[in-house]
């Protein structure tokens, strides 16, 4: 496979074989969380405007996100995933708003496959695209997203999938989630005077579950939406 490694949310793609968008703080994470917890699909939004719309017009949708970090009044849920593992989400459609996962997938549909992941799901994705680069004729191009501008926490998964990929020994996965808790990102949540961020949400950000579904996006219809692709 031809694969490359992109840092940003507001990028322009050639199309590829397969697009893997990463937010490890937060959005995918919370996502991973919800899929988990039970949540049916997560429709991406680009606007405030456009998942209010949607929430009119379907009351029992969920708003979930955040703009430059902070909850948005009027939202059921912020970007937090320990505020996810709190609430009841099971067979619910949630709408998901954020400034730079959602973002970087929106920037990310000229693609045949198109992935989402945090850390948390980081191991089951690459997996998962090693295989759909088996089943592709000629030389895949694979694009890792590390949808943070200038965070080291989505370079660091981006990186860790990489090697998966490649078949390299990757490295150990304390080095990985040091990275990630060290990342500029992290800071502010580990800042006691800062009572809008709460460590406990990079302490579920850093873990790793070996689940049995990945999370690709369906471009079709008005809104792409996320759905759990169950994987054998």
């Amino acid at each position: 496979m031809k694969l490359s490694i992109v840092q940003g949310n507001n990028h322009s793609l050639h199309s590829s074989d397969v697009n893997v968008v990463i937010d490890v703080i937060r959005a995918f994470t919370v996502s991973h969380l919800a899929f988990l917890k039970g949540a049916e699909k997560i429709i991406l939004v680009g606007t405030e405007d456009e998942a209010f719309a949607l929430k009119k017009s379907h009351r029992h949708f969920l708003l979930s996100g955040e703009i430059k970090g902070l909850p948005i009044p009027g939202f059921d849920l912020s970007n937090s995933p320990k505020e996810m593992l709190m609430k009841k989400v099971g067979g619910k459609t949630l709408v998901q708003k954020t400034t730079n996962g959602v973002a970087a997938a929106l920037h990310s549909l000229c693609t045949k496959y198109l992935l989402v992941t945090g850390f948390t799901n980081a191991k089951t994705t690459a997996q998962y695209v090693k295989k759909i680069c088996e089943s592709l004729s000629g030389t895949p191009q694979v694009n890792l997203i590390a949808s943070h501008p200038t965070g080291d926490d989505d370079l660091a998964c981006a990186q860790y999938m990489e090697q998966i990929l490649l078949e390299n020994e990757a490295p150990p996965l304390s080095q990985i989630t040091a990275r990630i808790k060290s990342s500029h990102v992290a800071e502010k949540f580990f800042d006691k005077e800062n009572r809008f961020f709460d460590p406990d949400d990079i302490l579920l950000c850093i873990q790793q579950w070996d689940e049995s579904f990945v999370m690709q996006v369906n471009p079709d219809g008005r809104f792409p939406v996320i759905e759990r692709k169950e994987i054998k």
